[in-house]
C-alpha cells in the first residue's frame, strides 16, 4: 500500500524519445515519424511512448523499437533526461531520451510504412516538434563520443565490409572527411575487426579485402 505523504506531490507522465540512427547509401539517417495526436499533429518526432505501469524506462523503449521495426536486439543506451515545464504543450512529460542503432537492411519495412516513419539524412532534417531536436543533437554528441574511444559500426554495417566502408560510416557519423592512412591504422591497432580470405572488387582493380568484427563490440 502506497504511503498517504505521496498524495501530496504532483503527477507527473514519464516517456520515453528514441534517436533510432541507421545508416544506407553512405549516409547516417534517423528514423522519423509524422505524430499521430494533438499537440503538433503530423509534425515531424522521434519515436516514442509514455511508459506503462509495469515498465521499466529500458523496457518502454524497446517496446517502442520493436512496434516500429520488428526488432528485438538492438544497441540501446541511454542519452539525457529533458524535464523541462513546458517542454510539451500537451501536459507535465519528462521524457529519457535513447539512442538506438539499427541495420536499415534488417528492419521491418513494412512496419516502418505503416507508421508512416521515414529514413532522413541527418543532414536533411525537418523541423522537429517540441525539444526534439535538441535531443537529436544531443544523441549525436554521443554517438560521436562512442566513435572516438571504441569502433562503432557492428549494429550499422553488413556483417563484412572493407575499410573504406567503415571509414565512410566514420564520416558520415562526424560529417568530415578522414584520412584514410591514418583511419587504417587507428583501426586496425584496436585489434577489434580480422581480415577475411575475400576481397570486394568494386572497389579498386586489386580488389579490396572485406573484414568483420572478431569480438562483440557491446554487450
Amino acid at each position: 500500500m502506497r504511503s498517504e505523504i505521496y498524495q501530496d506531490y504532483p503527477k507527473h507522465y514519464v516517456a520515453v524519445d528514441c534517436s533510432i540512427f541507421g545508416y544506407e547509401e553512405s549516409e547516417l539517417k534517423l528514423l522519423l515519424y509524422p505524430r499521430g495526436f494533438e499537440p503538433a499533429l503530423g509534425k515531424w518526432s522521434l519515436m516514442g511512448g509514455f511508459v506503462q505501469e509495469d515498465e521499466s524506462l529500458e523496457d518502454a523503449a524497446r517496446r517502442v523499437l520493436l512496434q516500429i521495426t520488428g526488432l528485438r536486439n538492438i544497441f540501446l543506451e541511454k542519452a539525457s533526461a529533458f524535464s523541462l515545464p513546458n517542454r510539451d504543450t500537451g501536459s507535465r512529460v519528462i521524457s529519457m531520451t535513447f539512442v538506438a542503432l539499427v541495420r536499415i537492411d534488417l528492419h521491418d519495412k513494412e512496419l516502418v510504412r505503416e507508421s508512416g516513419a521515414k529514413w532522413w539524412p541527418v543532414t536533411k532534417l525537418p523541423e522537429l516538434i517540441f525539444d526534439h531536436g535538441a535531443m537529436v543533437q544531443n544523441a549525436l554528441d554521443l554517438l560521436q563520443q562512442k566513435a572516438m574511444i571504441n569502433l562503432i559500426g557492428q549494429e550499422l554495417l553488413p556483417e563484412k565490409f572493407t575499410l573504406t566502408q567503415l571509414r565512410n560510416l566514420y564520416e558520415a557519423i562526424f560529417q568530415k572527411t578522414l584520412d584514410p592512412g591514418n583511419f587504417r591504422k587507428k583501426v586496425l591497432s584496436m585489434e577489434k575487426i580480422e581480415r577475411l580470405n575475400e576481397k570486394n572488387m568494386n572497389e579498386s582493380k586489386k580488389g579490396a579485402f572485406y573484414y568483420r568484427f572478431s569480438i562483440p563490440i557491446h554487450s
